[in-house]
């Protein structure tokens, strides 16, 4: 391979990097966002956790605690503004319906 085509591929290297990398940045399917927007907005309705108890090895007992708590409910935000905001924010468009119009919607 002669110096000059050598160069040019090693220019053309990076580019492709940056390329890739930027793909990762564009929108979603709707479908995707509305279902990662769900979650969201299920977070900003109310805290989820959960707590375990158990027995372990030599009859000790263990236990532990997960709490996630979202700034969106900290701040009060509506949920349906949360889901709604999330959809366009990551997919482009508006919600195929409305949060509190979705039948898995238990709010």
């Amino acid at each position: 391979m002669t110096r000059p085509a050598l160069h040019r591929r090693l220019h053309a290297a990076p580019l492709l990097l940056v390329a890739g990398l930027l793909a990762g940045c564009g929108p979603i399917t709707l479908a995707e966002a509305e279902r990662q927007c769900f979650e969201r907005a299920r977070l900003a309705q109310q805290p989820r956790g959960e707590v375990a108890v158990g027995v372990g090895s030599g009859g000790r007992a263990v236990g532990g605690i997960e709490l996630n708590v979202s700034s969106d409910f900290l701040l009060g935000r509506d949920p349906a503004a949360v889901y709604e905001t999330c959809v366009v924010s990551k997919s482009g468009e508006p919600p195929s319906r409305p949060l509190y119009a979705r039948p898995d919607w238990k709010g």
